[in-house]
């Protein structure tokens, strides 16, 4: 088991290097790369969340936003590949779920708006958020959409879409 959570790891590394052109090696990528810090701390705090150690997962998870300025809630769902670039201000709530290869920039809220059940945007697999969306609500964001930068979305998204601007009128589903 202790090998797959390295290999997570490193494809995760590999992949924000594929992605970022900016990115000169996998080494820079390891120690520079606060949305792959963030990651790292999430992964060992969705761990004791998990286990219903909720304080230790949130003293992680506080930790880890005073270190890389990205909050990621323990109980949040992440998928593999995931990548904040220039994550500072992003916030993940508890009930959210991030698929595969999704690409997160800085800015990005996914918020709720309920007190009880899911609260949280889903996002399918190979999404891109750009910098500063905000996405409020237990709202399903399929696969391959890109959402624009400074973009609201408060309702569902079906997949291979585009959005930009303000995308509030429509169902907001419940979560699966």
């Amino acid at each position: 088991m202790k090998s797959k959570r390295n290999y997570r790891f490193f494809d995760t590394a590999r992949t924000i290097k594929q992605k970022d052109p900016a990115a000169k090696s996998l080494l820079e990528v390891i120690l520079l790369y606060q949305g792959l810090h963030a990651l790292f701390f999430y992964r060992i705090a969705h761990f004791f969340y998990n286990l219903k150690f909720y304080f230790i997962a949130r003293l992680i998870s506080q930790t880890a936003r005073f270190l890389t300025l990205i909050e990621i809630h323990p109980g949040a769902q992440i998928g593999r590949r995931l990548f904040i670039d220039h994550g500072n201000g992003v916030g993940i709530g508890e009930t959210a779920r991030i698929g595969d290869d999704c690409l997160i920039y800085h800015g990005v809220t996914l918020g709720g708006t309920a007190s009880e059940g899911c609260r949280h945007p889903h996002l399918g697999n190979n999404v891109l958020v750009g910098a500063h969306a905000q996405l409020i609500g237990p709202i399903i964001i399929g696969d391959n959409v890109k959402i624009g930068t400074q973009a609201v979305v408060m309702a569902d998204v079906p997949a291979n879409t585009t959005i930009v601007g303000q995308h509030i009128k429509g169902p907001q589903s419940a979560c699966l």
